[in-house]
């Protein structure tokens, strides 16, 4: 169950302004009733700054008196606004991969100049004066910067880039391109799996020759 965000200081504003029992504060702040009891005997250790619930907006006056009118009834608690979370802005990226970014932009740059510099900015974690400096090669440190594809450097994942290069190919009227990076090793390894087999074949085919029987006449029996 969802409890207050300062339980013990809502329960001492509860004590000092309701007529709510022990027992309803206690659950409703997820403490023992015996701590509740400290806090209104003013024995708790140290002397709490009542935290009011109801402009917290955890609960309400009509839930308080729900509460006051009927001991067994259990305060329920206000559902706070949800966490915001950040969806703007460029991804975090590891202190360790940052000083990576600057050769996946390159690489992006070079092969696929159908992306938006918002798109790539999203993607890598950068922004767009980085990307233009990279584009016009004024960036400072351009002398050291080598395209690098930006999945092998950890950046982004696989489907991620696929996913905004079918997305700028379709924008732009073009059909995306096909990834060929590894079909010189698909069909190597083709070829291999060929060879692997023709020569399991010829090996079964000896094999089948040398425990083939002989088939023995009356002449090349009694030949000696």
């Amino acid at each position: 169950m969802a409890q207050p965000l300062m339980p013990h200081a809502t329960a001492s504003w509860l004590v000092d302004n309701t007529s709510l029992s022990f027992e309803q504060i206690a659950d409703f702040c997820g403490l023992h009733i015996l701590e509740v009891q400290a806090i209104a005997d003013d024995t708790a250790a140290t002397k709490l700054t009542g935290r009011d619930p109801v402009r917290a907006h955890e609960l309400t006056m009509e839930e308080i008196e729900k509460g006051q009118k009927d001991p067994d009834y259990r305060l329920k608690i206000q559902k706070g606004p949800e966490q915001v979370r950040r969806t703007k802005g460029p991804r975090y990226t590891p202190v360790s991969k940052r000083q990576d970014k600057p050769d996946g932009i390159a690489w992006i740059l070079r092969n696929h100049p159908e992306i938006s510099d918002g798109a790539i900015g999203k993607l890598i974690g950068t922004t767009r004066t980085t990307i233009a400096a990279i584009r016009d090669r004024s960036h400072w440190n351009i002398a050291n910067i080598t395209p690098k594809d930006p999945v092998t450097l950890g950046l982004c994942s696989q489907r991620e880039l696929d996913a905004l290069v079918a997305k700028a190919a379709k924008a732009a009227g073009v059909e995306a391109p096909t990834d060929t990076r590894l079909e010189g090793d698909r069909e190597a390894l083709i070829e291999q799996l060929r060879a692997e087999r023709d020569a399991h074949s010829r090996e079964a085919e000896e094999g089948e020759e040398e425990a083939a029987p002989v088939e023995h006449t009356a002449e090349t029996l009694f030949k000696h």
